[in-house]
């Protein structure tokens, strides 16, 4: 599909520059995590990659690339068994052309998998995930970013679901007409009467209800609504990381209450309060930052992503923003498990989408959360759990859920 933004010449050889490297040494992986790590089915619930798909035309998701985090070789040496590739537009992009950038970037995670089957292929039940798995292949599902590129339209949302999409995140960093983001204003005191009937299609559809991004209060009317386990696709703590983004310990409980995951974020500002307010004082919070990277891009949403990671990676390689390392990642999903419970935590890394920590570069070092998570003393059952097992399980009463309304004709 043709391109809806060029990409002006400085933002393509911005796409070009490697992102810093961290200033660890390579952390050592003991045989058994590396066996634990194979043997489970590693699942991230929330990747931007779709932007490079889309944006950059240098990017082959079949090679090794020297930027970015994702890429079929580092999947494979990391053991990424299944991700969810996001489906992402800019709140302020709204109407038929949010529409349409959505329905491109679709098409360019079917295709990649089209064009990549010995590698690939896409999932749209937890049972595919796990047929991924036998065949040694990685599987490709979908989440929408944001519920404004439903355009208001229930029709429109079961037409994504019959696309592949398995989750929707309800709002971005902005309102939408029908639900309060966790980063904007409150308009409508959480979800409108339209925003529960989302909820209400999306346990009929068997589309996972995303409540990442989303102010408390919708958090909450979600949670009334639902008769289905509801997640959080990329969100942290906000006892260590006082963002709005990441949930409350009160929202860990009530999620677990439910039924439903949290998937921690790698994101650096999500993970370090220190970094977060240094980061703000720097750049303007999450939503100024994102308006000013797009504008310096010209609407290239890869450059966006991208170059924001490049310099953040690199400020704290240099010592201009604190120093976030990897193993936070752990400190957050060993907070998650206290709280919530080993059932209810998983991983949603902001893979391609955020600034990760250092030593967490990319896919290919994912082995070293098993590896801290068995040296922090979890079971190699309990390390499955939160490697994959939580959300294949949500995902399997999502449909079983759905598959029950089917039957009864309940909305």
């Amino acid at each position: 599909m043709r391109l809806l933004f060029g990409c002006a010449a400085f933002a393509c050889a911005i796409l070009s520059l490697p992102i810093a490297a961290g200033t660890q040494p390579a952390d050592p992986v003991s045989p058994r995590a590396k066996q634990l790590h194979d043997q489970a089915i590693v699942v991230d619930s929330h990747d931007d990659t779709t932007q490079r798909l889309v944006f950059d035309k240098a990017f082959d998701i079949a090679k090794r690339n020297a930027n970015g985090n994702i890429d079929i070789p580092r999947m494979r040496e990391g053991g990424l068994d299944a991700l969810f590739f996001s489906i992402w537009v800019p709140s302020d992009v709204t109407g038929p052309i949010a529409v349409k950038r959505a329905l491109q970037q679709i098409d360019a995670v079917r295709e990649a998998v089209r064009t990549h089957p010995n590698d690939l292929l896409l999932a749209t039940t937890a049972a595919d995930v796990r047929r991924a798995a036998t065949d040694h292949k990685i599987a490709a599902l979908m989440g929408m970013e944001g519920g404004h590129m439903i355009d208001d339209d229930l029709g429109l949302l079961r037409d994504y679901a019959t696309l592949g999409v398995r989750y929707l995140t309800l709002t971005h960093f902005k309102n939408n007409n029908w639900a309060d983001s966790s980063t904007d204003k409150p308009a409508h005191d959480g979800l409108t009467d339209f925003g529960k009937d989302v909820v209400r299609e999306l346990n009929r559809l068997g589309v996972m209800v995303d409540i990442s991004h989303v102010a408390d209060k919708t958090f909450y009317d979600a949670l009334q609504v639902t008769t289905a386990p509801v997640i959080a696709s990329h969100s942290s703590c906000r006892v260590i990381a006082n963002h709005p983004r990441n949930m409350s310990d009160d929202m860990l409980r009530a999620l677990a209450k439910n039924g439903g995951v949290v998937m921690i974020n790698y994101h650096a500002a999500f993970l370090s309060e220190e970094f977060r307010v240094a980061s703000e004082k720097l750049s303007g919070d999450v939503v100024a930052a994102m308006d000013a990277m797009s504008k310096k891009c010209g609407g290239n949403e890869a450059c966006s992503t991208m170059e924001s990671e490049r310099v953040n990676h690199e400020a704290m390689v240099k010592g201009q923003l604190p120093k976030v390392t990897w193993d936070t990642i752990t400190e957050h999903i060993d907070h998650a498990v206290k709280v919530a419970g080993v059932d209810h935590v998983g991983l949603g890394s902001d893979f391609d989408g955020a600034t990760m920590p250092l030593g967490m570069e990319d896919a290919s070092k994912l082995p070293r959360i098993t590896e801290a998570l068995l040296k922090k003393g979890y079971s190699e059952m309990d390390v499955q759990k939160i490697l994959g097992g939580n959300i294949l399980q949500v995902m399997e009463q999502v449909e079983r859920t759905a598959a029950g309304a089917g039957k009864t004709g309940s909305r």
